[in-house]
């Protein structure tokens, strides 16, 4: 990993596991629903920015590493990015 994305991302971790703690005091405590439920939509956000810093990464090095490389490589690099883009919409 590219040492600063990778210093972001895990930085990113560490406040979501602080949400996700946060998160689960606010259902054992009964919070107010709405309050819950925009904690939980603060954690997708959080989620999301950590995925841009992997797909980032992951762009940087290995896709690159893969276009320079060609032919198959090259083809595996696009199959594997449109699987990713698959996902996060089937996700959405």
């Amino acid at each position: 990993m590219i040492e600063d994305i990778k210093r972001r991302a895990l930085h990113r971790t560490r406040i979501l596991e602080g949400q996700m703690r946060g998160l689960e005091k606010m259902i054992e405590n009964e919070d107010y629903c709405v309050d819950i439920i925009t904690q939980s939509l603060a954690i997708s956000k959080s989620l999301g920015s950590l995925n841009k810093l992997l797909v980032e990464n992951h762009l940087r090095t290995h896709v690159t590493h893969m276009f320079e490389a060609g032919g198959d490589e090259r083809e595996n690099a696009v199959e594997e990015l449109l699987r990713v883009f698959e996902l996060k919409n089937n996700r959405a």
